[in-house]
């Protein structure tokens, strides 16, 4: 299901980070990225400079957000081939390398390298962008994660906000050069 939570308080601001999880909560670990976005919304709701959207399994309506968002940070279980709840991330073209490189079979529409894919096409694809990666256990039926990825989520979250702090720090320092 996609449902989308913008808390803008009514000013448009620039340098805005879209932070997209994705991931299916009936398949276990899988939905470690919209377990994430979820804890985002529980503990940061009154932040202007964040979009929060569950994009669940993955839909060609998220292009529209992904080209639209001065940042992008997408939350999500991947191969790491590490310990299940490690937690890496990705950024720039690292990301891109990455996807690029572990293209996994998907019964989803569309995978996140096509969307950002579209988003290139488009000359919109937001030039900060990175992906939090969480190791999963178990990819099965069960509506919870695992314990490692559990305890990896906070992990993944305070991983976003050290990103978002950064970059929302060297977008002031560029405008003042």
């Amino acid at each position: 299901m996609l449902t989308r939570g913008k808390w803008s308080g009514g000013t448009s601001m620039k340098n805005k980070t879209l932070v997209l999880g994705l991931g299916n909560t009936l398949l276990g670990d899988e939905g470690a990225g919209v377990y994430a976005v979820r804890a985002l919304q529980e503990r940061h709701a009154d932040r202007a400079d964040l979009e929060l959207l569950d994009g669940g399994t993955l839909s060609f309506t998220l292009a529209g957000p992904i080209e639209d968002a001065d940042n992008l940070i997408v939350i999500d279980a991947a191969q790491l081939k590490d310990t299940p709840g490690t937690v890496r991330v990705f950024e720039g073209e690292d990301m891109d390398r990455f996807l690029g490189g572990n293209r996994k079979s998907s019964v989803h529409e569309v995978s996140l390298l096509d969307l950002l894919t579209i988003a290139r096409l488009a000359e919109a694809l937001p030039a900060r962008r990175a992906l939090i990666g969480i190791q999963p256990e178990y990819l099965d039926w069960s509506d919870a994660p695992t314990a490692n990825v559990a305890r990896a989520i906070p992990v993944a979250c305070d991983l976003a906000l050290a990103l978002i702090g950064r970059w929302q720090h060297e977008s002031t320092e560029e405008g003042r050069a």
